[in-house]
């Protein structure tokens, strides 16, 4: 058993602020239904992840970072040339976006939506595989270079998992 991904994310917002129109109009995701004011948008592609719902409510108070909090919503791009592509659209329509940030594993971008809400445009690639082979992803704490300097408190501050070992079958 293992997650797979998330059915999608739900924005609350203080009213309609043009993030219906930013999201069918800037980031291709087609209008899929309304119901009790709950507006959802779906992106092509296969599920999980291609929902997001938005709850507009006049007076929602703006987010807040802080323990237990979603500090983003995180997108993927196709290719690094459609990420750099979708950049360019969302700068000529006057929102601030950072440049592309290299991740070691990905490359982002951000900016906040009409709404306020921080989202993420990154790439698939480079991937996990660069510095360890996929059959070994998940066995040990790999970090990007600009954090092995703090490994010793990063590690002090997570919890000791412990594998699943294969079970051994014994004959009879």
């Amino acid at each position: 058993m293992r997650i797979r991904g998330l059915h999608g994310t739900t924005l609350w917002e203080d009213g309609d602020t043009g993030t219906a129109a930013f999201l069918a109009g800037t980031l291709g995701f087609e209008a899929a239904g309304e119901e009790n004011g709950l507006i959802r948008f779906r992106s092509p592609g296969p599920e999980p992840g291609t929902v997001v719902n938005l709850r507009p409510a006049p007076g929602f108070w703006a987010g807040a970072e802080g323990v237990g909090t979603v500090h983003h919503v995180a997108f993927r791009g196709p290719s690094e040339q459609a990420q750099l592509d979708k950049r360019s659209e969302i700068e000529a329509r006057g929102i601030e976006i950072t440049p592309v940030i290299d991740r070691q594993y990905f490359r982002s971008v951000y900016f906040r939506e009409p709404g306020g809400v921080l989202f993420e445009l990154a790439t698939d690639a480079p991937g996990f595989t660069i510095d360890e082979p996929a059959a070994d992803l998940g066995a040990r704490l790999m970090l990007p270079p600009w954090y092995e300097g703090r490994r010793r408190q990063i590690e002090d501050l997570l919890p000791v998992l412990r594998l699943p070992q294969p079970s051994v079958r014994q004959e009879k």
